[in-house]
């Protein structure tokens, strides 16, 4: 068997778990950066007396950097390796939350929070794709999706974390730095785990050419439970002016992108003003602390449930048809929330609501964004796509960080609930440009099957003396 094709068929062993727990401590890491900031904007704004521009603009930052990091380092992963691109990320964020932490003023939070998202946005197509390459064809969903799902690990650690630092009586003026700064810690574990990780076998061998390479990656990765000699010559690297000016690819990005794009919008919209809106909703006496509480019950109930059924069934259900159930249904929850009379003045039903919106979020193209952009292109362009489809998304969470407390303060929660919901609506529509990847190899969707690079080597089990293809 060729390398790749014994990628494909690869029952699913440690080195998988070893690759989900690598990639997915990195978007642990990304994800509290991302959500712990709605808690500690709420308390610096009150610190520093801040306008809702100025803490907008706390809020939204990082993800205006991770719509550039995404875009640029993702393109660079393809060019240089996953591997150095997943250091150099890893190590913005271990800098620039530790910056963050003891920044002295608006202008140098607003700046240090910018730096850590180009290193949030880099690690969005890295932590992808290196699963993506690594995953067999059966299970691919599963596996990348399980990297994602370590999201809701991430968030749920925020909120636990403000809620502990709140309830023993921390200075909140310390809570928001100890907040920021317990980003570096992950970022350090992934770091030294990174470090001792191989590059990308399927990268060695269809970019660089690089059979001996791909063979010895893999052994290397997973610990001489296989072994491969041979020898492989170079594939044809597709260029970025050939990707943008293809037409497949081009309606695929458009697939990919737009629809992470209007998702993004409407869902950090929600999840980063989330204190905020229940809040709102539990009435002027509430404190940061019940608010923090009920967002934690919310998440935990709802969302994660959604993640952990999004990676069991995914595979079985299809990656882009569980996409198109759960934008309709999300979206759907909005409008209700938005439209029935009265429901934003009655905890239980707006929680109950709320909850569905996070469940078919998490069950559907929270997860489903994620994957399907780190299948849907060939070898050498699979980082610059995911990239820019993780960028441009980032772009939306910007507009929808920075507009939604906007929006709501013009037209009230409900217009802008109402225009999540149109949101969930294009996503829907965007969805139908894409092709059905469950269970397809990574060489099939992208059609790299039909130009297989010549010599290959063969891979055998421990033991077995391998024979050059």
């Amino acid at each position: 068997m060729e390398v790749i094709d014994a990628i494909n068929e690869a029952r699913i062993s440690r080195f998988h778990s070893k690759a989900i727990l690598i990639s997915g401590m990195g978007f642990f890491t990304d994800a509290y950066d991302l959500f712990i900031i709605g808690v500690a904007s709420t308390l610096i704004a009150k610190q520093w007396h801040l306008s809702a521009t100025q803490t907008g603009l706390i809020n939204s930052m990082t993800l205006l950097g991770a719509f550039l990091g995404a875009c640029v380092l993702g393109r660079l992963a393809d060019l240089i390796g996953r591997k150095r691109i997943a250091l150099f990320d890893a190590s913005m964020m271990l800098v620039f939350a530790l910056a963050s932490a003891v920044a002295p003023s608006f202008i140098f939070l607003v700046g240090f929070r910018f730096l850590l998202g180009l290193g949030v946005g880099g690690d969005y197509p890295v932590s992808a794709v290196l699963m993506s390459e690594y995953a067999n064809r059966k299970d691919r969903g599963r596996l990348v999706g399980l990297v994602f799902a370590m999201q809701a690990l991430g968030t749920v650690s925020g909120y636990i974390a403000g809620l502990v630092l709140l309830s023993v009586g921390v200075d909140h003026g310390l809570v928001w730095r100890i907040l920021l700064g317990l980003g570096a810690v992950p970022s350090a574990l992934v770091l030294y785990a990174r470090l001792r990780m191989p590059e990308s076998p399927r990268y060695l061998a269809w970019v660089k050419g690089d059979g001996n390479g791909a063979a010895q990656s893999l052994q290397s990765f997973s610990r001489g439970e296989v072994v491969a000699t041979g020898q492989a010559r170079a594939a044809e690297r597709m260029s970025l002016s050939r990707f943008l000016s293809n037409r497949r690819l081009l309606l695929t990005l458009l697939g990919t992108a737009g629809a992470w794009f209007v998702f993004d919008y409407a869902y950090y919209g929600n999840a980063v003003s989330a204190p905020k809106i229940v809040l709102q909703v539990l009435g002027a006496g509430a404190t940061l602390q019940q608010s923090l509480l009920f967002n934690l019950i919310v998440f935990s109930v709802a969302a994660v449930p959604g993640y952990i059924l999004a990676c069991l069934f995914m595979d079985r259900i299809g990656h882009r048809r569980l996409q198109l159930i759960g934008f309709p249904a999300m979206g759907a929850m909005f409008l209700l929330i938005a439209v029935i009379p009265g429901v934003t003045a009655a905890t239980v039903p707006f929680l109950l609501l709320f909850g569905a919106s996070y469940f078919f979020a998490e069950f559907g193209p929270n997860t489903t964004t994620f994957v399907l952009a780190a299948e849907c292109y060939p070898t050498s362009i699979r980082t610059t796509g995911h990239g820019l489809s993780a960028g441009i998304a980032k772009l939306g969470a910007f507009m929808g960080v920075y507009l939604f407390p906007q929006i709501s303060s013009a037209f009230g929660l409900t217009g802008a609930l109402e225009f999540a919901a149109g949101m969930a609506l294009a996503g829907t529509l965007l969805t139908l440009l894409l092709p059905e990847t469950s269970r397809r190899s990574l060489e099939d969707i992208s059609e790299e099957d039909e130009h297989v690079p010549a010599g290959l080597e063969r891979l055998v089990p421990v033991g077995v003396q391998a024979e050059a293809v």
